[in-house]
């Protein structure tokens, strides 16, 4: 089985661009995985319940923790969106918020 991943529109891209060689060839890693593993593990890419359907994938580099939202459309396709760096152990509800309103939007357009 194999995923496609694509962006929507260039959060995903503007988040990446700023982080070091070694975060972007662990995200790289992580991306690999989700698009050939069948039964991707929750520590990598986990569900948040209360979204409806929204996804986050889980980035580690040494201490540093990084979150890049995304949901599932037809269900090979996997939809990219913001990612931020993890400070705390909460997710930041601005991020969240903006993660729902992209994803809403994303729909809405397929129509």
């Amino acid at each position: 089985m194999t995923r496609t991943i694509i962006f929507y529109e260039n959060h995903f891209i503007e988040f990446y661009v700023l982080q070091d060689k070694k975060v972007k060839s662990k995200i790289q890693y992580v991306f690999d995985l989700i698009k050939q593993v069948d039964r991707v593990p929750e520590k990598i890419l986990k569900h948040l319940t209360s979204t409806n359907g929204l996804y986050e994938v889980r980035v580690e580099v040494g201490s540093d923790i990084y979150r890049i939202f995304c949901c599932f459309d037809e269900g090979k396709l996997v939809v990219l969106f913001n990612g931020f760096q993890k400070k705390t152990q909460k997710t930041p509800k601005g991020e969240l918020e903006k993660a729902m309103n992209l994803m809403n939007e994303y729909f809405e357009q397929k129509k």
